[in-house]
């Protein structure tokens, strides 16, 4: 993935959204686009507009942090596209060095058998958003992806590949932005993943709105919250979950879910759990060698 296209087009979209009176700039010339000008966006991070003309056009090598904080602060950057600018400049330092970089598709035993202990449903992805592991109930609320005709199975391919996504996910717009978002920010640090480069080519090709919304350069960092799932076993789902990175995996998520005691969420979960219960394992995610569908 080019790092300098994705510095370039990454600037150029923060700087369209801002208008001149978000950062204190009135009158003026009236303009043909909206956005704030070059010049302007230099004139507001203390650079010189040469050398924010060269930051635009993807060059981000052997720029100080002093200098992106600057940028990040002229073109009112969020903490996260902060962070994402950062994994920009690091990814166009290190150059192919990053190449070997590959997110697992698999978890060590040891994490396995605390998945497994866990009562709650809980599973492990990777940035890739790859459906890495899970405990029994995890992977039955989430058997949909198992059975799917897009493999191997992956949240992102299923959201936009499958029809199903949009009934498994009631708010599946919110749901589907959220992914291209994290799947950018993903990008971003990892350009040189190549499973990540084909499953973006993938999606690009085959979705629409994927396209589109991969082309609004948002980024997005997975936090706790809330989801509404609607499954096809037990029905309508109202879910808080929780993400933990796992520092020994590098790469690695896992996210837990739960339910608030009592609730009709709580008796659907224990009601999927049984009906799960007699039924074979589903198949373990196929190693990095499977072949998307």
């Amino acid at each position: 993935m080019d790092t300098s296209a994705q510095v370039r087009d990454f600037l150029r979209t923060r700087r369209d959204r801002l208008r001149p009176e978000d950062v204190g700039i009135v009158g003026g010339q009236r303009r043909r686009v909206p956005g704030l000008r070059r010049e302007e966006v230099a004139m507001l991070a203390g650079m010189s507009v040469e050398y924010y003309v060269k930051l635009e056009r993807g060059n981000l090598r052997g720029v100080s942090e002093g200098v992106l904080g600057a940028l990040a602060r002229a073109l009112r950057l969020s903490q996260e596209e902060h962070r994402h600018l950062m994994d920009l400049a690091r990814s166009a330092n290190s150059g192919t060095a990053a190449s070997s970089f590959a997110p697992t598709r698999h978890v060590r035993p040891a994490l396995q058998q605390m998945l497994d202990a866990m009562s709650a449903p809980a599973w492990v992805r990777n940035g890739r958003s790859d459906f890495v592991a899970a405990n029994a109930l995890g992977r039955a609320l989430y058997s949909p992806l198992f059975t799917s005709s897009v493999q191997p199975p992956n949240t992102a391919r299923f959201v936009f590949l499958d029809p199903r996504g949009r009934d498994y996910y009631p708010q599946w717009e919110v749901i589907g932005q959220q992914m291209v978002a994290s799947l950018r920010a993903e990008a971003g640090r990892h350009p040189f993943d190549r499973p990540l480069t084909d499953l973006i080519g993938e999606l690009s090709t085959r979705s629409d709105e994927f396209r589109r919304w991969w082309g609004a350069h948002e980024v997005f960092t997975h936090g706790a919250g809330s989801k509404r799932i609607h499954h096809p076993d037990v029905g309508d789902l109202e879910l808080n979950y929780e993400p933990m990175e796992l520092t020994a995996d590098a790469g690695l998520t896992m996210i837990v879910y739960s339910a608030e005691p009592g609730s009709p969420t709580a008796d659907a979960l224990a009601l999927l759990a049984s009906l799960h219960a007699d039924r074979p394992p589903l198949e373990r995610v196929r190693d990095d060698s499977a072949r998307p569908s």
